[in-house]
């Protein structure tokens, strides 16, 4: 089995234990929670291939899922995150990137780092919190979880970024 496989293993697993054991349960101002595993589908390599990033973010999707009690919310926001991956990161790595290029602040630099962040964030939480909203009568409710937890899952990662390789 490759070591990389085996990282990616480690994190999956930890990332799955601190969302379901911790995160879950908060709730700050009653509309932002933290969704620590959208980080997982942010530090793809560039060389990575597109069909396991697809498998690797449905399958913590779903172990989300599976611990929250969110029938294929998770699941399907995180294909779909697994999906535009490589597109998005394409939109902000140097045209002269080797193919081993990782995605993290130190390697981007800040405002690219949080650029991608940024929209990787935005898009998980507006299909996560449309599909269990699935209406939209109460459309500022909606509105406040969406950007609540957009900046609490964004500050979350850039804090764990800042620490990471350091």
């Amino acid at each position: 089995m490759s070591i990389d496989i085996l990282r990616k293993l480690g994190a999956f697993v930890l990332i799955v234990l601190i969302q379901a054991t911790m995160l879950d349960h908060i709730r700050l101002f009653g509309c932002a929670t933290p969704l620590l595993y959208v980080y997982f589908a942010l530090l793809f390599p560039l060389s990575y291939p597109r069909w396991a990033v697809v498998v690797w973010c449905f399958a913590i999707g779903l172990s989300v899922d599976i611990f929250a009690n969110t029938p294929g919310l998770a699941a399907s926001s995180m294909t779909l995150m697994g999906f535009l991956q490589p597109y998005l990161f394409g939109m902000f790595i140097p045209r002269d990137a080797d193919e081993e290029f990782k995605p993290s602040l130190h390697s981007l630099g800040f405002s690219k780092f949080f650029y991608y962040t940024t929209m990787m964030v935005l898009l998980h939480n507006l299909v996560f919190f449309s599909l269990e909203w699935f209406s939209f009568f109460d459309v500022l409710s909606w509105a406040l979880d969406v950007l609540g937890s957009t900046v609490i899952t964004i500050a979350l990662i850039l804090i764990i970024e800042h620490y990471r390789k350091r």
